[in-house]
């Protein structure tokens, strides 16, 4: 109930009262509290409603309150993560404040419903470039550092077995080549401005078979390169989870500049913490 609605109620009780004071007074009263209903507020919307008009010093109050509100964001942990950072030409930039992360991504690029990840981004102009966030489930195991994976070449040996595994074929004469072609320890700088430990590793899987799976001998199977891709982790923790970005191209695309796009995306990559006051359930 606002102030001025609690006014217009109380205001006639003073009529009905025994000792009521000279009818001169009371007018004057009357004659306040009225003009104290009927004065909009200090920006002008007054629509003569008793209960949606305020005081200039009403309105005051508000603004008092939703600087107040604005400042609590910013001092609270996630209002600090999601501080605008203004992104390069050509990319825009996402936010997840249910898991905690944010990104630049390029503007063109479109997100896909389904693929399984947190989110998966694609370039339109090319099937095989193409980006996704996927986050360890709170109820395995629980991360204090990337270091918890061993050393950046033992994590990078484990994300390439596991992308093998994602790309196994039940088809006849196919083979997969791969190489790790870098695995480094990083410091870069998470969302709150803090230094944050990340692993940045990179491979190369080559993918050959046959056009002829049904041929007698091997001399009937001859294998042609199918498809030739550098794929890129960024690993991070956060939260108690594990965080990876990976972006994947062609090694042609690699070549070509997509190297440039996996680096924008990735030092832009900065998985933050959650404040689970504001959820109905904890993640974690």
């Amino acid at each position: 109930m606002s102030a001025t609605s609690l006014a217009s109620r109380v205001a006639p009780r003073a009529r009905r009262g025994r000792a009521s004071p000279p009818r001169s007074r009371l007018a004057r009263g009357a004659r306040v509290v009225v003009r104290a209903e009927s004065t909009p507020s200090s920006d002008g919307d007054g629509d003569g409603d008793a209960s949606s008009s305020s005081s200039p010093r009403a309105g005051l109050g508000r603004r008092a309150l939703l600087a107040a509100g604005a400042a609590a964001l910013g001092a609270s942990p996630v209002g600090s993560a999601l501080a605008f950072e203004r992104p390069p030409p050509g990319y825009r930039p996402f936010n997840d404040t249910i898991d905690g992360y944010k990104l630049f991504r390029p503007d063109d690029w479109i997100e896909v419903k389904g693929s399984g990840n947190d989110v998966f981004f694609r370039n339109p102009a090319n099937a095989e470039e193409n980006m996704f966030v996927s986050i360890s489930s709170p109820s395995s195991t629980k991360f204090d550092s990337v270091r918890d994976l061993g050393t950046p070449r033992e994590a990078a040996r484990k994300v390439l077995d596991q992308t093998l595994t994602e790309f196994m074929s039940t088809r006849i004469g196919v083979r997969r080549e791969s190489e790790i072609l870098s695995a480094e320890e990083r410091e870069g700088v998470g969302a709150d401005g803090e230094p944050m430990l990340f692993y940045d590793v990179a491979f190369r899987v080559s993918s050959y078979a046959t056009k002829n799976q049904y041929g007698l001998t091997e001399a009937d199977r001859p294998q042609v390169l199918e498809w030739d891709r550098v794929l890129r982790s960024t690993l991070g923790v956060s939260n108690k989870r594990l965080y990876e970005l990976r972006t994947q191209t062609s090694v042609e695309g690699d070549e070509e500049g997509a190297e440039r796009v996996a680096k924008i995306v990735r030092d832009s990559f900065k998985p933050f913490e959650v404040d689970q006051s504001n959820l109905s359930f904890p993640l974690f």
